[in-house]
């Protein structure tokens, strides 16, 4: 069980079971001894529901230790952890359900009073889970469980080709994809990114990212476990309790929104984060504006990063040599990465824009229940087929120039213009519509709709329609209307035309 994920995860910490692993906000601390007493006793609640090896585990819960604890519970348990989105409607978390098909569906207290049907309906038990375990309180029915169950647990074995985790990705044609990701990919990408990046025991990371998502489950909290470090960990993203916290860390990862907002707060100084050894910016772009101006401000240079749900990280900036602005780095040193010709799959020179293929085993095994579409994401030599463009200039930097398939990241989440046009298409009075994603100056990108419609409606008419019906993030900032799509001779809209149009209305 090498290879096992919550071996490898709390290997180094449980080495000083002592070592502090987590404290919150509000002054609740766990060693890591405690962590892994708490993931037996889930584990075991897990167990007594029914879970076997192989069977998922959904989570739609708020942020909070016990949160954490179930993803660790979960593995430990043989389980697949299948964390999401806090923003979605009870439509969208019954086609995830429907689609994965999960032993068991926790949520949040309160929640499973609108959430219950679309759960049974896809067979899943349903439980409860609340936050006030951030505050060392019981909360929620199953934390009630696992109050009640044995610390003892012999964690489930597991080879490192069977699934740990399964993350929806959207997709372009409106039907979310589900990226099965492995223990091996997990862990083998978290000692490499502990390594790359220098985390040790010593390390404090600064938690304010979501943990339904790469980023902040995995990327932060694997990587940070891996080197046996502890984490203060903030419910969501608050200037004030991260300027209040910072002090005690040396470490923070985060998204662009984040270094922005710090950007607009006098409290950056050089003296406030003089005593930081990295920070680091991924999920979407950072601005080269944003990235000098921190370093003008702090000392500090940002290092990027470039990964996706299905891959976790491929690329970085460099720990020690040039942090350049613009660029995700290099191929990190157990991911092979070429650019190539969309079209033919031939692989391009140095300097020329194309296709981002990697590999690696940091690479997902595929698509839940959609083998074709697995099939069609792979190259015949094993190379991933990323959708986004990109190149790699004359020192080896990549950069990423644009996307294909016209993914917008806003805020550091993944909107797909697909689902949004589908649901504005079903609004009455709509002819046709097209979303795309302009430059926003705190979210890096948001979702634009542009419109064809009947009689007089207005911008309010398609928000409000739109409101619960899908994520408040996908929701359009903006609608604007036309009396029709721009197109080429193949009836194709332009979208390009569309962003040279509106690309400055959120400015």
């Amino acid at each position: 069980m090498t290879n096992h994920l919550f071996n490898g995860l709390t290997g180094p910490g449980l080495a000083k079971p002592q070592r502090n692993f987590v404290r919150t906000a509000c002054g609740l601390s766990l060693s890591y001894g405690d962590t892994e007493a708490a993931a037996a006793r889930y584990a075991n609640a897990l167990i007594g529901l029914g879970l076997e090896p192989g069977d998922r585990v959904a989570a739609q819960v708020d942020k909070s230790v016990d949160a954490l604890i179930l993803y660790l519970a979960t593995i430990r348990a043989g389980g697949v952890f299948l964390p999401l989105n806090t923003a979605y409607t009870a439509a969208e978390i019954g086609y995830f359900l429907g689609d994965a098909e999960p032993r068991l569906f926790v949520c949040a207290p309160g929640k499973d009073n609108t959430l219950s049907a679309v759960a049974t309906e896809a067979g899943a038990i349903v439980e409860t889970l609340g936050v006030g375990s951030n505050e060392g309180h019981v909360d929620g029915s199953l934390a009630q469980k696992a109050a009640c169950a044995s610390e003892r647990f012999e964690t489930v074995a597991r080879d490192p080709d069977d699934l740990a985790a399964i993350l929806y990705t959207s997709g372009t044609t409106g039907r979310s994809k589900g990226a099965m990701l492995t223990h091996d990919n997990l862990l083998s990408n978290a000692i490499m990114l502990a390594d790359f990046w220098r985390f040790t025991e010593r390390d404090v990371l600064l938690h304010a990212l979501p943990i339904f998502h790469t980023h902040g489950l995995f990327v932060a909290t694997n990587t940070l476990m891996v080197a046996g470090g502890s984490m203060i960990v903030l419910p969501k993203f608050d200037l004030d309790a991260v300027f209040a916290h910072l002090p005690d860390a040396t470490s923070m990862m985060g998204v662009p929104t984040f270094y922005t907002r710090m950007l607009d707060d006098e409290r950056l100084t050089g003296d406030a984060t003089a005593h930081m050894r990295l920070f680091t910016s991924g999920s979407a772009p950072l601005l080269a504006e944003t990235h000098r101006a921190f370093e003008e401000r702090t000392g500090q240079r940002i290092l990027e990063r470039y990964g996706m749900t299905e891959t976790n990280m491929n690329t970085s900036n460099p720990y020690d040599g040039e942090r350049r602005a613009g660029t995700v780095g290099f191929p990190l040193p157990d991911v092979e990465l070429r650019i190539t010709d969309p079209d033919s799959g031939n692989r391009l020179p140095d300097g020329e824009i194309g296709m981002i293929e990697v590999k690696g085993p940091n690479v997902f095994k595929g698509y839940w229940r959609m083998p074709e579409k697995t099939a069609s994401e792979f190259r015949d030599d094993g190379f991933f087929i990323t959708g986004d463009l990109g190149e790699i200039d004359k020192d080896g930097y990549v950069s990423i120039v644009g996307r294909g398939k016209d993914l917008i990241i806003t805020g550091g989440y993944n909107v797909y213009p697909k689902e949004i046009e589908l649901a504005i298409d079903a609004i009455d009075g709509v002819v046709e519509s097209a979303v795309i994603g302009v430059p926003h100056p705190d979210f890096g990108e948001a979702v634009v709709g542009v419109v064809v419609g009947r009689n007089e409606m207005r911008e309010a008419d398609i928000q409000s329609a739109l409101d619960g019906r899908i994520a408040r993030f996908k929701q359009p900032k903006r609608v604007v209307f036309v009396e029709e799509l721009p197109r080429n001779t193949m009836g194709k809209v332009q979208k390009n035309v569309l962003r040279e149009e509106f690309g400055n209305i959120l400015a």
